[in-house]
């Protein structure tokens, strides 16, 4: 049975398709003959206990420069549509976590995709945590003196906000790195929050595996492998993708944060895998469907669907 899908994004004209999920997403479910609309956060409200969107039918063509077609927006109460995609990209901040609360209160007679009020119980950078013999040594504090002790312990570590994305404000310090100190002085200043400290992992010059989950079971991963001289393996700042397979300690990963991946409903995820550390769990917007894809693997489109469509049936 055709579904009316809402997809809440950044605006469908700023996207890549290359290696955009929410894109793919979106051609994969017109594929099957649901319908789309769109809208960008700031489009939601909430008036007497019903969540509204100025949403836009949307269609969608794999055509660089030529892939969206939108309507004119209608003021709409959420509830009428089926599914409620949740897909907008980090920071995760209050007007995030905002979105969240709101999305709470049509979940689950409209389903939204992933679960709203595990999004906002599953900071990345925290929701990792829950599995310390898993990850490297992790820090999360403000306190220069805690980082201190942390690096001397540790050596070489990786600076980074709590709550960033895309590889935005990541730093490698040396243990014999003189710009520790100016360096919290800076990030106390941008952040309120925490910072997270992690012992440097040398094998990230092989790579970081993005490894993607559905229903908390693994169906696909891609490698991404640094620039020459930066530390990070974003593709957007320069990393670069290539094909690969998952390794026995990745599978063992995999099964081990399955049924809290399952108990908290998420359907799509996505971990990031530096040897054999789990470093993030992602259950914003995780990307990386169509690189996969692109590289002979699965077609994490079709399943995400296959899982959507079950849960409404």
């Amino acid at each position: 049975m055709p579904l009316n899908i809402a997809v809440q994004m950044d605006h469908i004209s700023t996207v890549s398709i290359a290696g955009d999920t929410s894109f793919a997403l979106s051609l994969e479910a017109q594929r099957r003959g649901h319908r789309l609309f769109h809208y960008t956060p700031d489009r939601l409200s909430m008036l007497g206990g019903k969540v509204f969107a100025r949403i836009e039918e949307m269609t969608v063509r794999d055509e660089k420069g030529n892939h969206f077609t939108l309507g004119e927006p209608v003021r709409t109460d959420l509830q009428e549509m089926d599914v409620v995609l949740l897909r907008q990209d980090p920071p995760f901040d209050m007007n995030y976590i905002t979105t969240t609360h709101i999305l709470e209160r049509i979940h689950p007679k409209t389903l939204v995709v992933n679960d709203p009020v595990w999004v906002r119980n599953s900071p990345e950078k925290i929701f990792v945590a829950e599995f310390p013999d898993l990850m490297p040594e992790t820090l999360i504090t403000r306190d220069p003196a805690e980082v201190a002790a942390f690096r001397m312990e540790h050596g070489d570590i990786i600076i980074k906000p709590l709550y960033g994305n895309g590889g935005a404000g990541i730093f490698h310090l040396r243990d014999d790195d003189r710009n520790l100190a100016s360096l919290l002085e800076m990030f106390g200043q941008m952040f309120r929050e925490p910072f997270i400290v992690q012992r440097y992992l040398k094998d990230v010059r092989k790579g970081d595996k993005r490894i993607i989950l559905i229903e908390g079971e693994p169906v696909g991963a891609i490698n991404r492998v640094p620039a020459e001289h930066d530390s990070r393996s974003n593709m957007h700042v320069g990393g670069r993708a290539e094909k690969t397979e998952l390794t026995e300690r990745e599978r063992e990963i995999c099964a081990r944060i399955g049924p809290a991946l399952r108990q908290r409903g998420f359907v799509l995820v996505g971990i990031d895998v530096i040897g054999d550390w789990m470093t993030e769990i992602n259950v914003t917007s995780p990307t990386g469907v169509r690189e996969v894809r692109r590289f002979g693997g699965a077609d994490i489109a079709a399943l995400f669907w296959d899982a959507v469509e079950a849960r409404r049936a």
